[in-house]
């Protein structure tokens, strides 16, 4: 069985997402759906389960309540504002290897129709940016790798947007385990710390264009109703510490359990954009 996780805070389109993945799955699945704020109206299905929580936890706790609770072999996580291909479950069970985190192909998501947006670029790929100070903090970002093509529909990609992933959970909970609230803050850097002890601990990280997901951009409209602006609330203290101390962190080899230091993965996917030539300064 395969466990769906969906943490959830005010979201408009958590119902579309529900439903479009109960008439898109093949298999056995259930989804668990961690609310916080407001409670919406439940969907009345069996295969549906919510933790209604009240402690500001963010997505990092909803995630791990989520998979906590979860009975499936198989873990995805998804945003509450996607839509799926048919049959996406079994696509990612075929084809994903125990140590791997899998992707689907990413689109982006028309609303009007809850499909794919052809016209608009396909994300199949993403790269860690060089550190850089900006008003995020001086951090590592998640960057669409537009440049990067190949006719593998299997292939590595060095990290991910952060709104699907895919695993086996007894191997996830042994590489990257319950996700660190404390040192990452509650929201934020989700994709640098699983992608990242995925890699490094000897793990890959796949995206799979067999099957696909469509994500929906979140605007100054979609947040006007839970008065959240997004750029905002991702400048927060909490947030942009977390990021810095992800950055340092990871620079500075400092995980435990690594196999492979940080620098293993530059040259694996080099060249990278932003990254200089200068090994030197790889480290920070």
């Amino acid at each position: 069985m395969l466990s769906i996780i969906i943490p959830s805070r005010d979201e408009p389109y958590l119902n579309a997402t529900i439903n479009d993945i109960l008439n898109k799955a093949s298999d056995e699945i259930e989804i668990i759906v961690n609310l916080e704020g407001k409670i919406p109206d439940f969907i009345r299905d069996k295969r549906v389960k919510y933790i209604i929580t009240s402690d500001d936890s963010g997505m990092r706790g909803g995630i791990n309540r989520g998979i906590k609770m979860s009975l499936g072999k198989y873990i995805m996580k998804a945003d509450a504002h996607c839509a799926f291909a048919k049959g996406f479950d079994e696509v990612l069970i075929r084809d994903c290897r125990k140590d791997w985190l899998m992707i689907p192909r990413r689109y982006s998501l028309e609303l009007k129709t809850w499909d794919r947006n052809l016209d608009r670029n396909i994300r199949d790929y993403h790269y860690l940016s060089y550190p850089e100070s900006t008003d995020w903090g001086n951090a590592m970002y998640i960057i669409d790798w537009f440049g990067k093509r190949s006719d593998k529909m299997i292939d590595d990609t060095m990290t991910f947007q952060g709104s699907c992933w895919f695993a086996h959970k007894d191997y996830f909970l042994e590489t990257v385990g319950e996700l660190d609230s404390k040192h990452y803050s509650s929201f934020g850097c989700e994709q640098i710390e699983i992608g990242l002890k995925y890699w490094l601990k000897g793990g890959e990280v796949k995206v799979n264009k067999n099957t696909w997901y469509a994500h929906l951009h979140k605007n100054l409209a979609y947040y006007y109703g839970n008065k959240i602006f997004h750029k905002t609330y991702k400048k927060n203290p909490e947030a942009v510490a977390g990021r810095n101390w992800a950055t340092r962190h990871w620079l500075r080899d400092e995980e435990n359990g690594i196999i492979h230091k940080f620098s293993w993965l530059i040259e694996k996917f080099w060249p990278i954009p932003s990254w200089p030539e200068d090994k030197n300064l790889w480290t920070i």
